[in-house]
């Protein structure tokens, strides 16, 4: 007899977050005694007569039923949905799972996919030939079309559609992967692209439509569906069910993942499309080839960076759900400045500071008293050059500072310039030695001749970089040091258009080679399509890099969830927002299930752009009865813990919520006041593109609904 494989679906996680809390525990019982053995006459299976023969029920309490597939061939047993009996029974008739013939994948289907055409497809048919488009947008013939996944019964319809819109009213009976194919067809994509990235060849051998076994094995069907081969594994997909990408990877983020590589990788790719999931779950398969690898010794250790330590707290945390306790002792995470500090820490050492310590601004304000009267040049441009030249290239003497590249200032600088404001910069270093402080940036580059003395040994095996658009060109230089070039040696995820701290830097000038080796991801799984539009404008006309020497755009990134158009709301004053923002909260919290997993509040976000107004919101909701819980940024949010949460537009970069209220978009404060603060037009256009992404990564973290409110004077932002 045959191995028996038992798998659980992505619809059964979903419809089994939304049963109450307190049937929960009898639904994880019911699925770890399936997992043990699927024959067991315990479960009281029940035949069901629907369209589809191997459906079958499995009783979980009086009030609720399981939908398991348990075909009549093989040993396959699935998972399919979880509800109330009638509504269970329901779904098991509405839905049938078929083997597609061409890709071999398998698709749960609708049960108006196997009709011509229902009522509403008709009706959007007819309505098309009243339009005056009448060319299709998916010009393929049905050969092509089954290699992209369409199922036989919706050929036809999907010849005949003649608008986006028309293709999205569809959508609701289409297969993820055909859907995405369908999509990018529709949006201009030449059709040969499309199949050779989403298609199956041509040449493909006959499927085995009742070989189900086979079939979970096909990329496309791991995307939503899961072999569960450990019950350590199905404990943490039962937790955390609305988590469930941990589990499920597209064939496009498993292509990333699950292989080994010939040097260091680059991956782009817009908000939602799985970056940061990639990264994590690139970390876990690397921990446990190491964890396999019997010659290892124990050794083989993976470093995991970010930029900010709020992100590597969140990543930990994310990590140590996904990971088996032997993969996680193989990991490391931290983030960027920590893992700097304690490179370089040693006794005596001066302490790394940043332009917002006060030590810092102390010496500034000294070593500017040496500012001279020509060339003249005001305040702004001495710390903005320091910052952007004499630390990223660690310019250290006069000599080296007429050396330094100045690309990308506004004011050009002779010689005999640069040697008059030289002594600003020379005062300021000796400032900061003196109440032994050292920039970061300087401390990099100790770590890094610390590697070059071989003073630092090869730690890591592996590095795995997330936000690396984020990371200044002297850091990625460090971490190409810290990894010895070749196999599996640098993983990097990043998104030029997120780009919310520092600049522009390119990877193969600090060193790292990725050529053959760039990537991209274009479906966003987080938010909907109307939403991503939102965000997407208000970055238009903005050139934004690929994180090297070329152009990222966001033409070819699309959403297949369609949702609200996003909000947007004006008020005369800061109180009436507040009114109406605490209207629509208590009105949200509500609507809440008490029986929900999550706590009242827990998913939804009141967004502002600086600490001190997201302070004046917290008291202004506290005050209208509104419960709010501020994110904190040494650890994860909790979802049990109640109330509305609240955070900075930086501190959501990470997280996602069902409803985002980006609150306070007003004229001085989106864009902050201080990006006005310079007279160098490439430092403003800098700075307002910061901001900008700064507001499109908030947008991006909606998962169903955005709402942007202002007051006052709106921000220009949201008038173009």
């Amino acid at each position: 007899m045959s191995e028996i494989t038992v798998a659980i679906s992505q619809e059964f996680l979903e419809a089994y977050a939304q049963i109450p809390r307190r049937k929960q525990g009898k639904v994880m019982n019911m699925v770890t005694k399936f997992r043990e053995n699927p024959r067991s006459p315990g479960l009281n299976y029940e035949t069901l007569a629907t369209t589809d023969p191997n459906l079958r029920s499995i009783r979980v309490d009086d009030e609720y039923r399981t939908i398991v597939l348990k075909p009549e061939r093989g040993n396959v047993y699935v998972l399919l949905w979880v509800d109330k009996h009638d509504d269970a029974y329901a779904w098991a008739f509405r839905h049938r799972v078929d083997i597609h013939p061409q890709t071999g994948s398998l698709q749960i289907l609708s049960s108006s996919t196997e009709q011509v055409a229902d009522e509403e497809a008709t009706h959007t048919i007819e309505e098309q030939h009243d339009t005056r488009e009448t060319q299709p947008i998916c010009q393929a013939r049905e050969r092509e079309l089954l290699r992209l996944g369409v199922p036989e019964p919706l050929i036809s319809e999907v010849q005949q559609l003649t608008s986006v819109a028309a293709l999205e009213a569809l959508s609701a009976r289409l297969p993820t992967e055909a859907l995405e194919a369908l999509m990018f067809l529709a949006h201009g994509e030449p059709l040969q692209e499309v199949l050779e990235t989403y298609g199956v060849p041509d040449t493909q051998t006959p499927v085995d439509r009742e070989d189900f076994a086979t079939a979970l094995q096909r990329p496309d069907s791991q995307r939503r569906f899961r072999v569960v081969e450990e019950e350590h594994e199905l404990q943490h997909m039962l937790q955390a069910p609305l988590a469930h990408w941990r589990v499920f990877l597209h064939p496009s983020q498993r292509q990333l993942v699950e292989r080994h590589w010939n040097g260091a990788v680059r991956v782009l790719g817009g908000a939602g499309t799985g970056k940061t999931v990639v990264a994590m779950h690139r970390a876990r398969w690397l921990a446990r080839r190491l964890v396999d690898d019997m010659a290892d010794d124990g050794q083989g250790r993976i470093l995991v960076t970010t930029f900010t330590r709020n992100l590597a707290t969140d990543i930990e945390h994310q990590l140590r759900e996904l990971c088996r306790d032997d993969e996680m002792a193989r990991l490391e995470v931290i983030n960027i400045n920590r893992l700097v500090s304690r490179l370089i820490k040693r006794d005596g050492a001066p302490r790394l500071v940043y332009p917002s310590d006060k030590g810092y601004q102390q010496a500034w304000k000294r070593a500017m008293q040496l500012q001279p009267d020509d060339p003249d040049l005001p305040a702004s441009f001495y710390g903005e050059e320091f910052q952007q030249v004499i630390l990223p290239q660690h310019v250290m003497t006069r000599q080296d500072y007429f050396r330094a590249s100045r690309a990308g200032r506004g004011v050009a600088l002779n010689r005999r310039q640069r040697a008059a404001i030289w002594p600003v910069f020379e005062e300021m270093r000796a400032q900061l030695s003196h109440a032994r402080l050292r920039p970061f940036e300087d401390g990099v580059f100790e770590a890094i001749s610390m590697v070059e003395r071989g003073e630092l040994d090869a730690i890591w095996s592996h590095v795995i970089v997330d936000e690396a658009q984020d990371f200044g060109a002297e850091t990625l230089t460090l971490l190409r040091h810290l990894v010895p070039e070749g196999r599996d040696d640098l993983f990097i995820v990043g998104d030029g258009h997120q780009r919310i701290y520092g600049r522009r830097a390119s990877l193969s000038r600090c060193g790292i080679n990725i050529r053959g080796r760039g990537k991209k991801l274009r479906i966003n799984y987080r938010t909907t399509e109307q939403t991503r539009r939102f965000a997407v404008a208000l970055l238009e006309g903005q050139a934004i890099d690929d994180l090297d020497e070329g152009s990222d755009s966001q033409q070819d990134y699309r959403s297949l969830l369609q949702g609200e158009i996003p909000q947007v709301h004006h008020y005369p004053d800061f109180d009436a927002e507040m009114d109406a923002l605490a209207e629509h909260l208590k009105f949200h919290l509500a609507r809440h299930d008490k029986d929900a997993r999550e706590s009242p509040g827990a998913d939804s976000c009141v967004t502002a752009r600086t600490q001190r107004l997201l302070d004046r919101i917290h008291a202004a909701l506290q005050t209208r009865g509104v419960t709010t819980r501020p994110i904190s940024r040494d650890t994860p949010d909790d979802p049990e813990q109640e109330g509305v949460r609240l955070a900075t537009l930086h501190r959501v970069k990470g997280l996602e919520f069902r409803e985002m209220h980006i609150a306070c978009v007003n004229a001085g404060v989106i864009p902050a006041k201080h990006t006005g603060r310079t007279e160098d037009p490439v430092e403003k256009r800098q700075r307002e593109l910061n901001e900008r992404a700064l507001l499109h990564v908030a947008a991006t973290r909606a998962i169903e609904r955005l709402f942007i409110t202002s007051s006052g004077q709106q921000s220009d932002f949201l008038k173009q």
